[in-house]
């Protein structure tokens, strides 16, 4: 059976520029899966839910308690990342581990992402997002060499912000992020692998794609020889279904398969379960993560 996940309470506010209502906390339902697959002895996926908040630290005051707790804001945006541990490589486990982890601390410690919902900063913000990524890489390439003489763990690694009603994605690898949107699943990322560059220059269709043996080799990992992050912006509406994941739910379950699991949603939680399970029982011949977020419909007048 699939390992336990782990969820994260999803941000919540009031209004938008417009006096358009911004999603609250009990809008919100999203979940986490990772499981090691049935054939690899360790798993080497990592995947973080994590909101954005504006906090007031109070060390002491004289007013109650119950005064002060409303002083630690309501979240103020999403982030999602799911990471790949390149297999074959010392250590891939770290490696996804320390990209999510350098990342994480990057968001809290460097960014004051709260500040960037003017739509005029996106540019600055989607920009921090993108050195967050590379400075991750700078981080594990260092350690490659220290330890493994440039020959360490490397990793993959999707990233999706949400400050609404923007989304933010930016992608090292073949980890992948998808959208439905109007019963229809897209594909907001693309893999950044050798097969994928040599159908860019049309030396391989589609289907042949499939087949090749460079269909699982990177051409972009976080701590490999190269990292070339992908960026993304787009809007975002109430009814969009995200999901990201690793290319263990790929390798075993079709683009058509999820569309139909997400069409059918009816909680974030059974539909990482199932499509990981579907997975599993397909031969698991990867480590298998699935995140998926969606806000719930709207009562009638909102």
């Amino acid at each position: 059976m699939p390992s336990p996940a782990e969820s994260a309470r999803p941000f919540g506010g009031t209004t938008t520029g417009a006096g358009e209502r911004r999603p609250a906390s009990s809008d919100v339902d999203l979940f986490g899966l990772t499981d090691r697959g049935a054939v690899r002895k360790e798993n080497q996926d990592q995947f973080l839910i994590a909101t954005l908040h504006k906090l007031l630290r109070v060390h002491q005051s004289s007013l109650p308690a119950d005064d002060i707790t409303p002083l630690i804001s309501d979240s103020r945006g999403w982030l999602f990342l799911v990471a790949d541990g390149v297999g074959g490589r010392p250590d891939g486990q770290a490696a996804s581990g320390l990209a999510v982890k350098t990342i994480a601390h990057y968001v809290t410690h460097l960014t004051d992402l709260y500040r960037r919902l003017d739509p005029a900063k996106e540019t600055i913000f989607l920009q921090e997002l993108e050195e967050s990524v590379r400075k991750t890489h700078e981080v594990l390439r260092a350690e490659s060499e220290r330890e493994y003489a440039g020959k360490g763990g490397a990793t993959t690694l999707t990233m999706v912000a949400v400050l609404w009603p923007r989304a933010y994605l930016v992608q090292v690898g073949d980890s992948r992020c998808y959208r439905l949107r109007d019963g229809r699943l897209e594909l907001m990322s693309k893999d950044q692998t050798v097969a994928q560059a040599l159908v860019d220059a049309g030396s391989l269709t589609e289907t042949e794609a499939h087949r090749s043996p460079f269909q699982g080799v990177l051409a972009s990992a976080l701590g490999g020889r190269e990292a070339s992050p992908m960026t993304r912006t787009t809007e975002i509406r109430w009814d969009d279904v995200m999901l990201l994941c690793t290319d263990g739910l790929t390798k075993h379950v079709r683009d058509e398969e999820i569309e139909a699991e997400l069409r059918e949603l009816r909680t974030a939680e059974a539909s990482c379960r199932r499509l990981v399970q579907l997975a599993l029982e397909r031969g698991g011949s990867d480590n298998v993560t699935v995140l998926i977020a969606r806000l719930k419909a709207r009562s009638a007048g909102l």
